[in-house]
């Protein structure tokens, strides 16, 4: 790791109490995850999954390998679909693991490290991954900060989820508030507020 504990430290909190949406949260993170696992590209994924597709939502890319941001690939020929199923989050060799991926073959990864972002109903949300296209060994304290960073992008993603649910609830309580419950008529209130 070419950063010091104390300003990783520092970085990292910084990025906690500032952060005001996910890409502010997600930009600095894969900043210092890049510092700390020395993979190429590191990347935050969504999974679609009425279309059954991936996209990458955020990425940093650094020497040849480029993962584009906004990229869409079908799921069910990605890496992070293949290393959940199996329970395998890192290979120095993907083309033996997964060597049917046309994902990963055009992308040209060779390591790969990824850890799943689930919403709080168990839903998957989708993967944060750091790869290479070229053998490299990820130490215990690279694969543990990919998992540290996955539980906070979760954390962010299942409290988002929440305000946006109980904002949308509170705007049915609204609208609802200005209705007769029988008629659905306009009520005195809506009238006022109109007046």
């Amino acid at each position: 790791m070419d950063v010091s504990k104390e300003a990783f430290a520092g970085q990292l909190s910084a990025t906690l109490v500032e952060a005001e949406n996910i890409e502010q949260l997600v930009r600095p993170l894969l900043v210092l995850l890049q510092r700390v696992t020395q993979l190429h590209s590191v990347y935050l994924t969504k999974v679609h999954h009425q279309a059954e597709e991936q996209q990458i939502l955020f990425s940093l890319n650094s020497k040849a390998m480029e993962i584009p941001e906004g990229l869409h690939v079908p799921w069910g020929d990605t890496l992070c679909k293949r290393a959940l199923e199996q329970g395998q989050a890192f290979t120095d060799d993907a083309s033996q693991c997964w060597g049917d991926s046309e994902a990963a073959k055009a992308l040209g990864i060779c390591t790969y490290v990824s850890t799943p972002i689930y919403y709080a109903d168990g839903i998957l949300f989708g993967t944060l991954c750091a790869a290479a296209d070229e053998v490299c060994h990820l130490t215990q304290e690279g694969q543990g900060t990919v998992s540290l960073f996955g539980a906070l992008i979760q954390q962010y993603v299942q409290r988002e989820k929440l305000i946006d649910e109980l904002r949308q609830s509170n705007l049915l309580l609204q609208a609802q508030s200005y209705r007769d419950p029988l008629t659905d008529l306009p009520n005195r209130r809506l009238i006022l507020m109109e007046l």
